[in-house]
């Protein structure tokens, strides 16, 4: 059953953009997300943020920045020769509204415009895999370890 989905906001934000508060709020909920949630210790201050456009979902309703959902695509060459899609979470209050799917597909149509003629890769954990199919992922690599999670890394072709 879906939950309803709460009042929400998507926006594309380059590093420079974000404000003080939205980048801290970004880093603490991806932290719980993947450190605590996913008991994954990792340094997810990769040195990418500065190469990467982030999509942000904000609730809208909060008087400070909230973060629902978000993802960052890394430019070309900084990650993977193609452009990448990663980070991408949504937070466990959001989780079966349907923020997720809105979110990557945001993500992919982004990523398509900015660059039309290149893959897009993904290292996404295995048990999402179905998810990342949906939107014309295919895995292209054993599974792996990374920071103790399976993981595939998956390629989605450019239009012909």
């Amino acid at each position: 059953m879906t939950k309803p989905i709460p009042p929400h906001h998507f926006r594309w934000l380059s590093f420079e953009q974000l404000t003080a508060d939205e980048l801290y709020e970004i880093l603490r909920v991806r932290q719980q997300v993947f450190a605590v949630e996913q008991e994954s210790i990792y340094l997810d201050v990769d040195g990418k943020d500065q190469h990467a456009k982030h999509l942000v979902c904000w609730d809208t309703e909060s008087t400070t920045p909230t973060l629902l959902a978000y993802l960052r695509v890394v430019s070309p060459g900084k990650k993977y020769a193609e452009p990448s899609i990663g980070r991408v979470l949504t937070r466990e209050s959001a989780r079966g509204t349907g923020i997720g799917k809105e979110l990557m597909r945001l993500g992919v149509e982004h990523t398509l415009r900015e660059y039309p003629q290149a893959a897009i890769r993904i290292s996404a954990q295995l048990y999402l895999k179905c998810f990342y199919e949906e939107f014309g992922f295919t895995q292209v690599s054993d599974v792996y370890d990374e920071d103790g999670i399976p993981h595939i890394e998956m390629l989605r072709q450019p239009e012909p």
